[in-house]
């Protein structure tokens, strides 16, 4: 296993967990404030952010992986 390959699962997972993060926190900040305004939108709005760097990421991994596959 070469050092790409191995930086695309890593990427890829990370990714997840950025994602997972994202859902936990949103599902959170909804359930303790039991009402959506301006401040827990203002934190849906970083966490979407976060959200989308963990997509990026995991589809970063994944080509990561393929290019490592064909090299």
């Amino acid at each position: 296993m070469d050092w790409l390959s191995i930086t695309g699962i890593v990427a890829e997972a990370v990714g997840t967990l950025f994602i997972a993060y994202t859902a936990f926190r949103v599902h959170d900040r909804v359930r303790l404030e039991h009402k959506i305004d301006a401040k827990v939108i203002k934190e849906m709005e970083r966490e979407r952010a976060t959200g989308n760097f963990g997509i990026a990421l995991m589809l970063g991994g994944y080509l990561l992986q393929v290019i490592s596959l064909s090299i």
